[in-house]
């Protein structure tokens, strides 16, 4: 079982996320980021879960969707996944990955 390492930029998405979308509806926020964290826990044992984000070639940057939401994280090795982003689909998330 792969350890999940949360960087502070994904930390930070995270919160950005939250405050996002319970500025509507604190309900809505805690189904959509609770759901975004579920599927991070999925990594713990499919650790090359999604596809590899082939503009970065020289690391196993891996990304994986959760509703309009792209999960970008690095693997390590077998025991270690880092959490880089959690981006909405309409970004252009190569600024932040490389």
């Amino acid at each position: 079982m792969a350890e999940i390492v949360w960087t502070h930029e994904a930390a930070r998405c995270l919160e950005e996320i939250r405050d996002y979308i319970a500025a509507d509806s604190f309900t809505a926020a805690h189904k959509v980021v609770t759901g975004i964290y579920d599927k991070i826990q999925l990594l713990r044992d499919h650790p090359r879960l999604g596809q590899r984000y082939d503009p970065i070639a020289d690391r196993e940057v891996r990304e994986t969707l959760y509703g309009h939401y792209r999960i970008a994280c690095l693997l390590v090795n077998e025991e270690r996944i880092e959490i880089l982003g959690i981006f909405h689909g309409a970004m252009d998330i190569e600024r932040y990955l490389q």
